[in-house]
């Protein structure tokens, strides 16, 4: 059985990580230039899990082939979130970036979830999520004016 805490928890720390990497991005983007700041962040993560998978036996490169083609487009969408987290946090502040990020993955999550779009799991829209989508939309205007 899923432990929904610890899985809770992990999603939690991402939303630290996050935010912090935002504060740092934007730290690094005014000081050095953002594609700079961006050379350095997945510079960084690359050698870091280069030593974890070349310390780890067993990994699933080899199962590579069997993802969808835009699957492996995950990194060139790392270096879009990365690159647009640096240029805009020093700009518009923590808040109203990731304001404005949440909301966007918000309303693309629910299209892909509503249609089962690139094999997301297939959940229809409903007027309890669709409510939830429009406080989160006043929220983020709210958040912005």
């Amino acid at each position: 059985m899923l432990n929904w805490w610890a899985v809770i928890l992990v999603a939690a720390l991402g939303g630290v990580a996050v935010t912090l990497q935002g504060q740092f991005m934007g730290m690094l983007s005014q000081r050095m230039g953002t594609l700079e700041a961006v050379f350095l962040t997945y510079g960084g993560g690359g050698v870091a899990i280069a030593l974890v998978l070349f310390l780890m036996r067993g990994t699933q490169l080899s199962a590579l082939a069997s993802a969808p083609w835009y699957a492996y487009t995950t990194g060139l969408l790392g270096l879009v979130i990365v690159g647009a987290i640096g240029y805009t946090a020093s700009r518009l502040g923590l808040v109203a970036t990731f304001t404005v990020m949440l909301a966007s993955q918000f309303l693309l999550a629910v299209a892909l979830d509503h249609v089962g779009w690139l094999g997301a799991f297939h959940r229809p829209l409903d007027w309890s999520r669709g409510i939830g989508i429009l406080v989160m939309l006043t929220g983020v205007w709210l958040t912005l004016r």
